[in-house]
């Protein structure tokens, strides 16, 4: 997962997701993988690791992992980084789940940033190698985390995107993540022919609102090539079958 962009509202959040990886690595489509750990988790699978790049569960609660800046991978003797939104899913809210992944040794992980939502609000998670990761509330309006700090206009992607998410209606959002425009360096749908095998491989359209079941929207590739489907799963507190 390398680009998500949050709208934090009234009505609840809207959250669009690109997940840059290495095409060569194996993942499957969104399901529920994970009966053993917790019923009711709904996302994709790495399937090297087994873990999930962004997933959601029964309480609505919607948990992403991305590298932080030159971490991609894996590194020995370091967990998988996959396995912390199936940890924060465990709990029936976001805040609940900031809290388990606040309490972890940071120093297990390679350096990551997370993104915990519900209808609630959004929260954002730095885990830095060492220490504990640390916990940063969203404010209500639209923000966009790629590989470094929230809202970082110092970098070219979210320079360039955050703008124009903050500008249209999240209707669109889905055309905006599949927009190939403008210099590669700033390109938020990347062409994994022009990045040595390097790409953009799927993207996710989640909304959470108050009142109302969660949705996923997802697009089993490249998001300009592949349309958006939506994700049915098991029994969600709130939603039918």
């Amino acid at each position: 997962m390398c680009a998500i962009i949050l709208s934090i509202g009234a009505n609840g959040v809207f959250a669009a997701a690109n997940r840059d990886e290495m095409v060569n690595r194996p993942w499957e489509a969104p399901a529920e993988y994970w009966p053993g750990i917790c019923s009711g988790i709904c996302g994709g699978r790495d399937v090297l690791a087994g873990g999930t790049w962004l997933a959601l569960n029964r309480h609505g609660v919607l948990a992403a992992v991305l590298n932080r800046q030159g971490t991609l991978g894996p590194a020995p003797g370091k967990r998988s980084r996959g396995e912390l939104p199936l940890l924060a899913l465990q709990q029936a809210s976001a805040a609940a789940g900031a809290k388990t992944i606040g309490a972890l040794d940071a120093a297990l992980y390679r350096a990551f940033n997370m993104v915990l939502a519900d209808a609630e609000g959004g929260i954002f998670i730095r885990g830095l190698g060492e220490g504990r990761p640390e916990i940063l509330r969203f404010s209500p309006g639209v923000h966009m985390v790629t590989a470094g700090e929230p809202d970082d206009f110092t970098r070219v992607r979210i320079a360039r995107h955050l703008p124009r998410f903050a500008a249209a209606p999240t209707a669109q959002w889905g055309a905006l993540l599949a927009d190939k425009s403008g210099p590669l360096e700033a390109q938020l749908n990347i062409d994994a022919e022009l990045h040595g095998g390097f790409g953009t491989v799927c993207a996710s359209l989640v909304n959470l609102p108050r009142g109302g079941a969660a949705t996923h929207d997802f697009a089993a590739g490249p998001p300009d090539i592949s349309t958006f489907k939506r994700i049915n799963w098991g029994n969600r507190d709130g939603a039918d079958d």
